[in-house]
């Protein structure tokens, strides 16, 4: 008879014929969420299986169905469709009934969501350099306002050319290209980046008319693995990506203000984009919170 192990609770149990791996959990006394009852209507009981995919049935109709929605690598499976044929070792992913809370995904009319997926993207960061002299003359409507107007001029920017921001913060924002389709993923983000600069400098006149001053951006581009997911809880919740991916992109768009540039791409993206654009500087940078030097190359162009 094949057994289950389960990797936090250390026990083991025999699986009977035919039986799911969510019967066996209740049967033997291992607590298990299953919000939906066991009806692959939500993704309460699912598992990592640790060892011994090879050993479980294959997926039917309704665990698919699911999987697909949601996401699922291979080795995330529906315990109340899953069964086996030989030993396994999983661990559940849902804990506790405040884990059941965060992770039910049954609600009507919710649009796809992923419970962690790794997509090579193109990240991009942008901030505004030295804003905060621009704005502590103003009044707070009128930096609302500004922000508001170039966000605006940005989201158009970066949504003509296949990406979305993903996060505001404060002056700065970030924008993920990729999310659909990752081929060009690179290239579309630098095409972006350089008409972020373009839109900058034609809302300078707007600028210098109602404030008698302006601001220039630093824009800052990683293409790297990243782990999308559904962060937050209930209303707040949100799809975002985190990684190092994202990190990097963050501190490579920083490191405008060393090298005094505006447009700077790690050597990664660089790869992906090098026979499409023109290249200034080439730096090689220390990065806050990392290790060893990186090479950064500045982005004044695209390649006729």
């Amino acid at each position: 008879m094949p057994t289950v192990s389960y990797a936090l609770e250390k026990k083991t149990a025999d699986a009977r014929p035919n039986e799911t791996l969510l019967d066996v959990s209740l049967r033997t006394g291992i607590p298990h969420a299953h919000a939906c009852g066991g009806n692959a209507r939500c993704s309460t009981c699912r598992v990592l299986i640790l060892e011994g995919l090879e050993h479980c049935v294959a997926r039917n109709d309704k665990e698919q169905t699911l999987a697909e929605r949601l996401h699922f690598t291979p080795d995330i499976r529906l315990a109340c469709q899953t069964t086996i044929t030989e030993d396994i070792k999983l661990r559940r992913l849902v804990l506790d009934d405040e884990d059941l809370q965060l992770t039910d995904q049954r609600s009507a009319g919710a649009g796809p969501t992923s419970v962690g997926e790794e997509k090579q993207l193109a990240v991009l960061f942008s901030d505004i350099r030295g804003f905060t002299p621009f704005a502590e003359a103003l009044p707070p409507y009128d930096v609302v306002h500004v922000l508001n107007r170039y966000f605006h001029d940005m989201g158009v920017v970066i949504t003509r050319n296949g990406g979305q921001i993903d996060n505001y913060m404060g002056d700065g924002l970030m924008a993920l290209f990729g999310m659909e389709n990752q081929t060009g993923a690179a290239l579309q983000a630098v095409t972006a980046g350089l008409e972020m600069l373009a839109a900058t400098e034609h809302l300078k006149p707007y600028l210098e008319a109602i404030y008698c001053k302006s601001f220039q951006i630093g824009v800052g581009i990683h293409y790297g693995e990243v782990v999308v997911g559904a962060i937050g809880g209930q209303s707040l919740r949100r799809v975002t990506a985190i990684g190092d991916a994202v990190n990097l992109a963050s501190r490579i768009e920083a490191a405008n203000k060393q090298a005094e540039t505006e447009l700077l791409i790690s050597e990664e993206t660089f790869s992906e984009v090098r026979d499409r654009v023109r290249i200034g500087k080439t730096i090689r940078v220390t990065l806050a919170g990392k290790s060893g030097e990186y090479a950064l190359y500045e982005v004044t162009g695209l390649s006729a």
